[in-house]
């Protein structure tokens, strides 16, 4: 299995820090937010990864591939766990680098790995977004999509006043925390959500995805909207939402990015530094 990771957007929630900084490089303790994510999808077995991204975020590009004048100023200066870190980092995965030409939406982002994808079933990661937990996000999907053979993507429960920032799934559940899915709505207000259930941004997909893809409408905003696609394609075939009982980072707001930090710094190892900081504050 394939990989897709969307990271072309402008990071328009997050200005002025994602002006000529994308979003998908803030970091995150001691690495940007994608390497995360990357790592992620690394740890669920797949290995061959489409980044997609825009002319205007080429540091993404530029943080995976090898710098030959750094490592060899690592070595002289025998830093060599420092050099085993940098070298680690452009041998994580079979990165490939898709320019999104046009900011036409998720979907559209999609749309343009198709040929990478090449007739197969795929991962979807956002590129902004952190998921932690046991199995990791993509690890629990891939091990579903296995069973199933249909699509499948995680969600959660979020509160009423947050419908309007997420895709809303509904449907009846089949097992514990997996639902068949009956309908999709994209950002709906509170009193048009069909449930409490939002999307978090991990999916697989089997490839007929990229037919609804092609069908979308596009939006008022200008975007193809890949929930539309979704809830498409569940009229026509079974597509599956599981409940994610790990953590989930949304680094585009303020409030994830700051939590990130502070929480992910702890289970790294760094909860001395944390407290200390805390004491003096």
């Amino acid at each position: 299995m394939k990989a897709i990771i969307p990271a072309a957007g402008f990071g328009t929630r997050f200005l002025p820090l994602t002006k000529a900084q994308p979003k998908e490089m803030l970091p995150v303790v001691n690495k940007p937010t994608i390497q995360w994510v990357v790592e992620e999808a690394v740890d669920a077995g797949i290995t061959d990864i489409a980044i997609i991204t825009g002319d205007h975020k080429k540091s993404i590009e530029n943080h995976f591939r090898p710098m030959e004048k750094l490592e060899k100023a690592l070595e002289k200066a025998g830093k060599n766990k420092e050099l085993s870190e940098v070298k680690k980092i452009s041998e994580i995965a079979n990165l490939q680098f898709i320019i999104q030409d046009e900011q036409k939406g998720l979907g559209h982002a999609i749309l343009c790995a198709e040929k990478f994808v090449d007739g197969s079933p795929f991962a979807v990661l956002l590129g902004d977004t952190i998921c932690t937990g046991n199995p990791n996000c993509t690890k629990g999907l891939v091990d579903i999509y296995r069973q199933k053979e249909k699509s499948v993507f995680s969600v959660e429960t979020i509160n009423v006043e947050e419908t309007k920032r997420y895709g809303i799934a509904s449907g009846n559940e089949v097992e514990e925390g997996i639902l068949l899915i009956n309908n999709l709505v994209e950002k709906p207000g509170p009193e048009n959500a069909p449930s409490l259930l939002g999307i978090q941004g991990r999916y697989i997909f089997t490839p007929e995805i990229f037919d609804y893809l092609k069908l979308a409408d596009f939006g008022a905003d200008g975007q193809i909207q890949l929930t539309d696609a979704m809830n498409s394609l569940s009229h026509n075939q079974e597509i599956y939402s599981w409940t994610f009982k790990g953590k989930r980072y949304d680094i585009g707001t303020m409030k994830d990015w700051f939590e990130s930090h502070i929480e992910l710094s702890i289970k790294s190892g760094y909860s001395s530094i944390i407290q200390e900081i805390l004491s003096k504050s």
